[in-house]
């Protein structure tokens, strides 16, 4: 476990020896005696937190404050909406891809709408379960391999989503926002309405919406690794610098140079080593339509 400081934040953060057997899944735990109120910034993942300590994360949104055990869909916090705070918080943090993410919740992430959900809401009596279970082991590698294993368990006998559907997200992520969305129809040899009406079903946002989340997300930690913004903006896709600073206003509420000092970014290279964009480093064994990533 190693030690992450910003400004007034003192966290303890951990990361699991070995990756996940499901591609498009990763970890990480946290240790905060004290969380002052921290800025949730979009991230083209789902999130399943899983807390066991003595004090609770309390996410404030719009459908009021939720406390405990979480799932959010991608793109949660757009506008700056929602913010996180607590005492004494343990948790482990898990980044599904939105490919997987139906298997391991048991519900399309376009259920969950961007929203913030109780995981108990979900799962009933097995996130019981995980809670106690994460408390009583003795380290947080214990913790990562429990975790994993329940859910690899969950993934392998969910359902997968379309392999067409699979491939078209992650060509989005191999290009991080580049790639132009009317093509991704004719490259899987479907019609663009078939397309754009499974991918919001089964990922949880349309395809033009994963391109703008996907290329936020890189230009944002760019920013945080110290970037330009007229750099960032051009290496981007973006038109020039204002339309970069539209869209991170958008996704954040706040300009560019504000979003370059978030914590929730910054903690990103400890927690995640390559900013864990899910499917990320897995991305190969996935993109063939008709393939399931392996387990």
């Amino acid at each position: 476990m190693r030690t992450f400081t910003h400004g007034t934040a003192v966290w303890d953060v951990a990361s699991p020896q070995r990756p996940s057997k499901v591609a498009g899944l990763s970890m990480a735990g946290f240790r905060a005696p004290d969380m002052d109120t921290l800025r949730m910034v979009p991230h083209p993942a789902v999130t399943l937190l899983l807390e066991f300590g003595a004090g609770s994360p309390v996410l404030d949104c719009a459908a009021g404050q939720q406390r405990g055990s979480l799932v959010a869909g991608p793109g949660l916090g757009a506008g700056g909406a929602v913010r996180a705070w607590g005492e004494n918080i343990e948790c482990v943090q898990v980044r599904l891809s939105p490919v997987i993410a139906r298997a391991v919740l048991g519900v399309s992430p376009a259920g969950l709408d961007g929203a913030v959900v109780s995981l108990n809401d979900l799962w009933g009596r097995e996130a019981c379960r995980i809670r106690e279970q994460l408390g009583e082991v003795p380290s947080w590698q214990d913790r990562f391999e429990l975790t994993d294993a329940l859910l690899t368990r969950r993934y392998a006998a969910g359902p997968s989503v379309d392999p067409e559907v699979a491939w078209a997200w992650h060509r989005i992520i191999g290009s991080r926002g580049l790639v132009r969305v009317d093509g991704l129809a004719a490259e899987v040899g479907w019609s663009r309405k078939r397309l754009w009406s499974r991918f919001r079903s089964q990922l949880g946002l349309p395809p033009k919406r994963a391109v703008k989340l996907v290329r936020f997300d890189h230009a944002a930690h760019r920013l945080v690794a110290g970037v330009g913004a007229a750099r960032v903006a051009a290496d981007a896709g973006y038109t020039d610098q204002s339309h970069l600073h539209r869209d991170v206003l958008a996704f954040t509420g706040a300009t560019p140079a504000t979003v370059a000092d978030e914590r929730f970014l910054a903690v990103d290279d400890l927690a995640w080593p390559g900013h864990g964009t899910p499917a990320g480093p897995h991305a190969s064994k996935d993109l063939r339509p008709g393939r399931r990533p392996e387990v």
